[in-house]
């Protein structure tokens, strides 16, 4: 157990963005399913991504990771087998990409997790897995047992429900022999996910046809072994515009792909909306904020709905809070469901920093302070959580205390450090 102190400090300077979580999870699972060796660089193993290497392995694939040059070897195997365990760690994306794909292959399979993995929903796949020839057992939740092998044909479910439930199947559809649909029955959330496992897919040689109400996926398709390289990640781009929005100085971020098909891109228009300057100059974008010294730093509060970016809602609360007037989240029920219920971890540490956050059923509602009090927060296990919270020691009378400061391993081991080179002080400290 390690808290970190966050103190206020001058920022500024260029950062190498990590790459994409998200990109990597897909890119990686595309790999192992190719036919041939593949090279997947400019990737970096956070906890989320060691499961789903782990869980590759678990199905017979042979992979390596070179550390100091930031590739994935995966080597030509066919995955598969009688049996398989896979520890999915407190991995969503690993859980939910991973059942279907080992449905499709046939292979018998024990899933496990930790945290709160093991309580987040995976009913979509108890009704749809069982009527397409898979058999799920479960005591509910985790673990699940899991046996038989995928059949092709339509799958109808709801648009509101986990994206990652929809590139699961995107990842598993292209393997069996027939063709399938994905149908669904209300309007697509998180629609930049799918629209990112969609193009990964391409660039290894899966075909998907999008339709007037899902995707036609043609059976019998072949992943194409290539040499990848991930993208930088605009979710964590985000970290840094808060603390660019409430801490001033200019802030230069490196790494980013400008027409990603990362949803949290919205990020550029959103700071922008509150107040923030932001500028993308030869592949490099650059935030600062002329007014941050004022009250309120010149932010204003606005209405988000944040359906199709829901991760962002931890870094767009610490702004918020420190923006002039009221700010509303709206559309963020899932958010209830992710590593700790982000809706009451965001509103109970920031109030007790000094913010004035409420929750209502489906999001927040915020009041803006001119400046936080400081003082100790909850991280709730929560990498999100903890890294948000370092843009609010920028405004604040007090250092910023946040437990559980390892959780940022989860997808971005090396924040600490990378706030650090820009000016910023976070020091972790063992509590036993």
């Amino acid at each position: 157990m390690a808290n970190v102190i966050y103190r206020k400090s001058g920022l500024k300077g260029i950062l190498q963005i990590p790459p994409s979580k998200s990109a990597a999870h897909r890119a990686v699972l595309c790999a192992a399913l190719s036919q041939g060796n593949c090279e997947i660089g400019n990737l970096e193993l956070s906890d989320d991504l060691t499961a789903t290497v782990n869980a590759v392995k678990a199905l017979g694939g042979i992979v390596s990771y070179d550390k100091k040059r930031k590739t994935l070897l995966v080597q030509s195997a066919d995955l598969g087998g009688e049996t398989a365990e896979i520890d999915c760690l407190e991995s969503g994306s690993t859980l939910r990409f991973m059942i279907p794909v080992a449905a499709a292959l046939g292979v018998k399979t024990t899933f496990y997790g930790k945290g709160r993995l093991p309580q987040r929903p995976l009913g979509i796949y108890q009704k749809l897995l069982p009527e397409h020839g898979v058999l799920l057992q479960t005591e509910g939740g985790l673990p699940l047992k899991m046996e038989g092998k995928l059949h092709a044909g339509s799958y109808t479910l709801p648009g509101n429900v986990s994206s990652q439930f929809v590139t699961g199947l995107l990842l598993a559809l292209p393997l069996l022999e027939g063709d399938s649909e994905i149908v669904l029955s209300s309007e697509l959330e998180s629609k930049g996910y799918v629209d990112l496992t969609i193009s990964i897919l391409a660039d290894f040689g899966v075909s998907v046809i999008e339709t007037a109400t899902g995707w036609h996926i043609p059976g019998g398709q072949k992943y194409c072994a290539r040499r990848y390289m991930v993208e930088g990640d605009w979710s964590q781009a985000a970290f840094f515009l808060c603390l660019a929005a409430l801490g001033g100085g200019k802030i230069q971020i490196a790494g980013l792909l400008e027409s990603s098909h990362q949803g949290d891109r919205a990020c550029v228009s959103l700071f922008e909306r509150f107040g923030l300057q932001l500028a993308f100059e030869d592949g490099v974008l650059k935030a600062w904020n002329p007014n941050a010294k004022q009250p309120f730093g010149g932010l204003k509060g606005f209405a988000i709905d944040v359906a199709q970016i829901p991760d962002m809602v931890p870094a767009l609360t610490v702004c918020a809070c420190a923006a002039e007037g009221e700010t509303k989240i709206y559309h963020a029920e899932r958010l209830r469901l992710k590593e700790s219920d982000r809706l009451a971890a965001m509103a109970a540490a920031m109030n007790a920093l000094g913010g004035r956050v409420t929750e209502t059923e489906d999001g927040l509602m915020i009041k803006g302070v001119p400046y936080f009090s400081g003082g100790r927060a909850e991280g709730r296990n929560d990498h999100r959580i903890v890294m948000a919270l370092a843009a609010a020691a920028c405004r604040s009378s007090k250092e910023v205390c946040v437990t559980d400061a390892w959780s940022v391993r989860k997808s971005y081991p090396g924040f600490f450090e990378d706030l650090r080179k820009l000016g910023g002080i976070a020091d972790v400290i063992d509590v036993g």
